[in-house]
């Protein structure tokens, strides 16, 4: 296994632990988000890092860490809603909702392998603030999306952004294990 598949697997285990406890807690209360809810909410997060970047401080005591680990664990749950649609109910017993999103994390751990084999870990080069780009960036294609009902010409689809959103997150959560 290679360096960055384990480093993939750290951070993986430190997320998906936030969302077995959130499911716990409040079970599956996010089923009645709209996808464009989910993309709302990872904006808040990405932007609030990006705000604590620029300002170089954060008054409210969580910082970007954790706001990545949300952008993983609502970047799961899109692809969840995306697959299910959107319920008026909690509905999702917590087995269920844990082999969802350990599914959906699988998957983004084998796209973010295939690409890093392809172009050769260039993400180990990148600056923390441009994993926050990238994610706004990859929102505002999302939303763009979502206002066109879905629909693409030449485009990925929204899956695809929630996929490089988790990423982006999580190379910067690696990022972070590995400087602390």
């Amino acid at each position: 296994m290679s360096h960055t598949d384990k480093q993939f697997d750290q951070v993986a285990t430190i997320c998906r632990d936030i969302f077995t406890k959130k499911m716990k807690d409040y079970g599956a209360s996010w089923r009645i988000l709209r996808p464009k809810s989910v993309t709302d909410q990872i904006y808040i997060k990405a932007n609030r890092i990006r705000s604590i970047e620029t300002k170089g401080v954060a008054k409210v005591d969580e910082g970007i860490r954790s706001e990545l680990i949300a952008i993983v664990n609502y970047g799961v749950i899109g692809l969840i809603q995306l697959e299910l649609g959107v319920s008026e109910a909690d509905d999702l017993s917590y087995d269920n909702g844990l082999a969802l999103y350990n599914k959906y994390l699988q998957q983004a751990k084998e796209l973010m392998m295939a690409k890093n084999h392809d172009y050769d870990e260039a993400w180990r080069s990148m600056r923390m603030e441009s994993y926050t780009d990238l994610i706004l960036m990859k929102i505002n294609r999302t939303k763009q999306i979502e206002d066109n009902q879905g629909v693409t010409i030449i485009s990925e689809g929204i899956d695809a952004n929630y996929f490089d959103m988790i990423n982006y997150a999580v190379f910067g959560l690696i990022k972070m294990e590995e400087n602390s």
